[in-house]
């Protein structure tokens, strides 16, 4: 079995020292504390900083406890903070790609839609902000579940409803299309979800890889796909992009 992770632990020791206190404290006071040496600290309270757990005073340059922390009892990533680092970039596949695109994260074992920009012409749409969809019968669902445990644990052992004749109910057949997910970097759905209609899209990940949401575009199935039903490699690469797009200002750099 491999040992524990120092660096972690630090890390842990740390936020542990900070949480305990009533005020500020500086590199030194931290490294004296733990018994650790300054350049050690000060490296570890950068990575902190850098994901959102420790802040710095900008006047003092002592250390407190960051807003990021205040998540981790939530069951779900902040919507308005998903919704508005995607805002832009959600408008522009739409204006990209011509159809209408959502922006969705993990809730209560279903998709939460929280952000949706309309399909750049003059038919009638409705609005789906605040609408939960199924995780196995939707692309941005499939986005989630190849990469989110909490996800995958929610349908385990489920009965998977059917929602249209392509929808997939079987788990050992969701987790093939999963690993293919995976191994693509993309989801996709034809008419799994409503008849005529199929889906694209791609995780957003932050800091670490981890994914707190995915973005997509949706429409009838002859403008998504081409005459075997396969997703448009276009359309496909444009939602690829929005999605990187939107990682990197979640912190996920390399995706």
């Amino acid at each position: 079995m491999p040992g524990p992770v120092q660096s972690i632990e630090r890390a842990a020791a740390i936020l542990r020292l900070l949480a305990a206190g009533t005020g500020r404290l500086g590199v030194g006071e931290i490294a004296a504390s733990l018994g650790l040496a300054r350049g050690t600290a000060h490296g570890i309270l950068r990575t902190l900083e850098r994901v959102g757990f420790v802040e710095q005073d900008r006047d003092s340059g002592k250390y407190q406890l960051g807003a990021a922390l205040l998540h981790l009892g939530s069951s779900y990533l902040d919507v308005n903070e998903l919704r508005s680092r995607a805002l832009n970039w959600a408008d522009a596949l739409a204006a990209r790609s011509g159809e209408a695109v959502r922006i969705g994260t993990l809730l209560e074992g279903r998709v939460l839609v929280v952000h949706h920009v309309f399909r750049p012409d003059d038919t009638l749409q409705t609005l789906d902000v605040g609408a939960l969809l199924p995780l196995h019968a939707t692309a941005l669902g499939k986005a989630l579940l190849a990469h989110d445990a909490n996800a995958v644990a929610a349908v385990r052992g489920t009965e998977l409803e059917t929602f249209c004749r392509r929808t997939v109910t079987d788990h050992r057949e969701l987790s093939r299309a999963l690993a293919r997910v995976r191994e693509n970097g993309w989801a996709a759905e034809v008419e799994e979800l409503s008849i005529g209609e199929a889906a694209i899209a791609a995780p957003i990940r932050g800091h670490g890889g981890l994914v707190v949401g995915a973005i997509g575009i949706s429409g009838a199935v002859e403008r998504l796909c081409d005459a075997r039903r396969v997703p448009d490699a276009r359309l496909v690469g444009y939602v690829r992009d929005a999605a990187r797009a939107v990682s990197r200002e979640f912190g996920g750099s390399r995706w």
